[in-house]
Order: C-alpha cells, then structure tokens, then sequence
C-alpha cells in the first residue's frame, strides 16, 4: 500500500541532504566542543557555522543564537527565564489561549510560583485583537508571548503589531515560531520580538535539537545549569551533529522558502476547497488566508476525529487530530474550543499538513477517500440525521 504522510506538522522526515551533513560528526568529526584540541576546534568551527546561518536567517547576530533540545526547551527558556529574572519589577505575564502546551504547561507552572497569567481569548478565526492584548497590560505586566502561528489550525497571529505595543510599554516579547520558520519569512526586528522559539524536526532537520534567539539587552537567566556551553547561558555538551544537520536544514529551508510556499499554498487551498464541495457539515478552522502555506484544519460534524485518523490511516493517509503532543488524550481541542466551536464538534476536528514530499496526487487521494470515509462514519452516528 502506498503511504501518503499529511502530518509535517507533527514532524518531517530528515533531508538527504542533511543526514549527509550529521554524518561526520558521529565518527570523523566526533569531537567536544569545549575541548581546545584538533577534534575540538573542529566541533566548534562547525556550530558557529550553523549559528551563522540560523542568525542570517531571521536577522539577527550570532551573539543573539542559543541551541537547545528543542521547541520545548527553547520556551521554557525564554518564559521562565524572563519571569524569574524580572519578578523584582513585576510578575504579570500574558500569553493566549492557543498556545502550545510547552508555553501553556509553563505558565501554569509559574503561577504555581507566585506569577499572574493572563490569558487572551482569540475570535472565531483564531485571531488575536491587539486592543484587547493591550487592556491587559498593566503596571506588573514583565512578559508578552504570543505565538507566531499555531500549530493545530496554521493561523498566523499579528506578531508585528503585539511587538510594537510591547515595546511602547517596555515589557519584553517572546514568539513560539515553531510552527512558522521554514514556512513564512521571519525578521526579528520586522516582529519586534526579544525572543523567538524554533525546532529543528519541523523543517527536515533532526529531532532533539532547536534554538532560540535571545535579544541583546533581554533580561533573562539560566534554565540549564552546569558548564559554561553557550556562552555560559545553556550548559550541557553540545548535540554537534545535530547542530550541524540544523543548520543544513535551515539552509535549505531558505534557499527554497518562496517556491515551496507558493506550491505548498496551491495544494492547500484545493485540499480546502475540495473538502468544502464533498463533504457537508464541515468548518474550516482558522482565518482562511491568514494562515501558514501548509495547514488545512476542518471540524467535521457527527464523527469523532479518532475514528477518521484511524479510517484514513487504513487507505494509508497519515493525518492527526491536531497537536501531536496532545494526541493521547480524549479531551477535544483547546483550540479548537478557543474558537467557540461546540465540545461535541470539536471532537470531529482533522488536521492535514502538507509538505516537501506532497503531491497533487496525494490530494487527489484525500478527497477520493474522505467522503467515503465520512459517509460511512455518519451512518453509525446516532446524531446524524440524512
């Protein structure tokens, strides 16, 4: 059976290209990079090398560039980093009811510790109002962070717009951009931003390695303690190879971000459109242009989201409920409930993200399949009425 794989954003497979650049780095080049020999030099030149590339990226300097383990790391990082070296000066933090789970579960986390959060509603599309982001603010207010786009439903917040109201009120800025870098431009003083997140799995590079950018001036401290790794900001030995296979990765990525987002945007909107005129009963999820190249994100009537992912993956579709982080619970969406959808509809959400290796007949396929699918599902529904 063929498989087609429409779940890029849970995770992508590794570029050719970038296994071929790791591939030293676990025996040739195998050093540490905190050693001063050969082999550790070695080690070094190479991170700095893909630093560079991960600065020119999104523009920024070298100096700005922390590696972590990942998206998850990189906002733990970045917010309780920030509260816990400003809670001298206040210890209000808003964020916004969409968030990943690494943003969300920290916060929760920090309220624990004597933090308020303040979490912001989003419209019926899953947008931001930055005039209700900026009633929020108050004389306590340390942190703002808000994601660029949303993992689950692809749509991308007014990430300019919040950083300039930020920065008027002199509170510092943090973005979850996990979902966007490698799929839409990013400049950090564009955004104005103080610190954004990234991973590298999102963008055909390997699991277990991401980074974040920390702007010069950012008050923040230490969230891995240890050796001095990272201009003594993240200790632990550097994941070199995985460093390496990133930064190979984020080369590609913007060598080819314009032409694959132009194809990526044709097979999403078709997928859209076709889902629309095939099935009734359907919402997409999310502003429909306002969001990433690659997400389509539909909540379907009288079927539960489990039972078409499992019915999908039997003709051999990959596809997912929403965030792969979550996809072990029964609980729906907290998404897709933000949106102000219904308990009983948001169980029927089904995500699909498109990627590299997505053809036009791979959609085709889709919605060959998915009505059949539906139809079948409706009419073991005791709440579907033909």
């Amino acid at each position: 059976m063929r498989r087609i794989y429409l779940d890029y954003a849970a995770t992508t497979p590794v570029h050719p290209a970038v296994i071929e650049a790791m591939t030293p780095y676990f025996n040739e080049k195998f050093g540490n990079a905190s050693t001063i020999y050969y082999y550790g030099r070695e080690a070094r030149s190479a991170i700095e090398a893909s630093r560079e590339i991960f600065a020119k990226a999104i523009g920024a300097d070298t100096s700005e560039i922390v590696f972590t383990s990942g998206g998850t790391e990189s906002d733990n990082f970045a917010i309780k980093g920030v509260a816990f070296a400003n809670k001298n000066k206040g210890n209000h933090i808003i964020t916004s009811a969409i968030e990943h789970h690494a943003v969300l579960e920290t916060c929760h986390f920090l309220e624990k510790q004597g933090f308020n959060v303040t979490y912001l509603p989003v419209d019926k599309d899953g947008l931001i109002d930055p005039s209700t982001l900026k009633k929020a603010i108050t004389s306590k207010t340390i942190l703002i962070t808000i994601m660029h786009s949303n993992n689950e439903i692809g749509v991308i917040e007014p990430i300019e717009e919040i950083g300039k109201i930020a920065k008027e009120n002199g509170i510092i800025f943090h973005t979850d951009a996990v979902q966007s870098f490698g799929q839409v431009p990013i400049n950090v003083d564009s955004l104005n931003v103080d610190l954004l997140s990234v991973s590298s799995h999102k963008i055909y590079g390997p699991k277990g390695v991401g980074a974040i950018y920390i702007r010069k001036g950012t008050k923040i401290v230490q969230f891995m303690h240890g050796g001095e790794q990272e201009r003594n900001r993240r200790a632990g030995t550097e994941n070199v190879a995985g460093i390496v296979g990133f930064g190979k990765a984020i080369e590609i990525a913007m060598r080819d971000i314009s032409k694959e987002s132009e194809r990526l945007t044709k097979l999403r909107d078709k997928l859209i459109k076709g889902i629309i005129e095939k099935i009734s009963d359907v919402k997409l999820n999310g502003h429909s242009t306002k969001r990433l190249p690659n997400n389509v994100n539909f909540s379907i009537k009288y079927v539960e989201g489990e039972s078409m992912i499992l019915n999908l993956d039997m003709e051999g579709i990959c596809a997912s409920t929403g965030s792969a982080c979550t996809s072990g619970s029964l609980e729906p969406s907290h998404v897709i409930m933000a949106l102000g959808v219904s308990h009983e509809v948001a169980h029927g959400s089904l995500r699909f993200t498109i990627g590299k290796y997505t053809t036009e007949e791979d959609i085709d396929e889709v919605l060959r399949v998915l009505p059949g699918i539906i139809s079948r599902l409706r009419d073991l529904s005791p709440l579907y009425k033909k």
